[in-house]
């Protein structure tokens, strides 16, 4: 039985009748909202053929059909337009995303946010992989005499600060002293060049650095550096299944928030993926948890080489067209907007972190 321009035309109509109402769709439906100029009773005969086919199902409940997975699968792949955002769109998502943006985190946290509020859905984002960023400074602030902040800085944008207490009091010259020498030393290599390492060697000419980055500094220094390499998983809208049929049966909530609590698990799973956009349905999901929804990811990249990913995940009654356009339009421009938030650094190490 071949898939027929009519036929295709009748669950294109149906895929999108039930996207938008969640209600199983009959023939008398389709031919009352849908001017496709055949009768009910064609119709009714041709979607019986689609569910012989495997493209409808039949709910128990119901004289209406649902899209199956396969119809859902065709869709995305061959029927599905894309859905051109306004120009009023655009800006409103673009102020979203830059408002208020001082580091890369930032933005990776508020593209998460911004992609659930325009869905509905529950987002997620992955922050890019740090193998190949890059250090750029080290500083010491002091808080008290035996008390200092280590700040290091990476060329993506990435801050992390963590408290170092100190065996006894040191000045600030010396925290000057050994914050220089290791910017200088540190600059420009790879996190996990940093990580291996030895410049003790560089403070020969001054015992109290040396020992001073020996005993206190460098262990919370490199605990740090272990700490720029994780990849980050942010996500967001995790309410949003209450607004969603699907989800009206609490066990069925309960599950989907199980699921999404296996953080690190999820984010394993999302690092797997593959490149560019990609949509998995139902039973494609590797997990049986998520046999019943829909894992739509993009991948984006930063300053032409880090790369991390951006996504949603509902159920397979899903606006993919929607969602795939949101999805591209802000992984496009994560990196212009990160452009925008680098733009005030200078070459002399002093920038938004200082």
């Amino acid at each position: 039985m071949d898939l027929t321009e009519r036929k295709l035309k009748i669950l294109q109509a149906i895929i999108a009748d039930f996207v938008r109402t969640a209600e199983p769709v009959g023939s008398r439906t389709i031919s009352r909202n849908y001017e496709l100029g055949i009768s009910p009773a064609t119709i009714r005969n041709e979607m019986s053929d689609l569910e012989e086919m495997g493209y409808l199902t039949h709910p128990h409940t119901s004289s209406g059909r649902v899209p199956s997975e396969k119809a859902y699968r065709l869709y995305v792949n061959e029927m599905m337009g894309k859905k051109e955002l306004s120009e009023e769109e655009k800006n409103m998502i673009a102020q979203q995303l830059y408002d208020n943006v001082t580091e890369l985190d930032n933005l990776i946290e508020r593209a998460a946010h911004v992609l659930s509020e325009i869905t509905n859905l529950t987002a997620f984002a992955l922050s890019p992989g740090k193998e190949l960023d890059k250090l750029r400074y080290v500083n010491l602030i002091p808080v008290d005499s035996r008390t200092v902040v280590l700040m290091i800085v990476s060329e993506s944008g990435k801050v992390s600060n963590t408290t170092v207490q100190l065996d006894r009091p040191v000045n600030e010259e010396t925290l000057r002293i050994l914050a220089k020498n290791m910017t200088y030393n540190y600059s420009g290599k790879t996190l996990s060049e940093a990580l291996k390492m030895d410049i003790i060697k560089n403070f020969r000419e001054d015992a109290e650095a040396m020992a001073m980055f020996q005993n206190n500094v460098m262990p919370g220094f490199l605990r740090t550096l272990e700490n720029m390499l994780n990849v980050n998983l942010y996500m967001d809208g995790l309410t949003n299944i209450f607004s969603i049929p699907e989800y009206s049966d609490i066990e069925k909530a309960r599950s989907f928030f199980e699921v999404l609590d296996r953080k690190e698990e999820i984010r394993r799973k999302l690092i797997d993926r593959g490149d560019g956009m990609i949509i998995t349905i139902g039973g494609e999901n590797e997990d049986a948890d998520l046999s019943d929804c829909s894992v739509v990811t993009a991948t984006y990249h930063v300053d032409g080489r880090l790369v991390g990913k951006l996504g949603v995940i509902g159920p397979t009654r899903m606006k993919y067209d929607e969602v795939t356009s949101v999805v591209e339009f802000l992984t496009d421009n994560i990196s212009k907007a990160f452009m925008i938030t680098g733009g005030d650094e200078t070459d002399d190490g002093k920038n938004r972190g200082d």
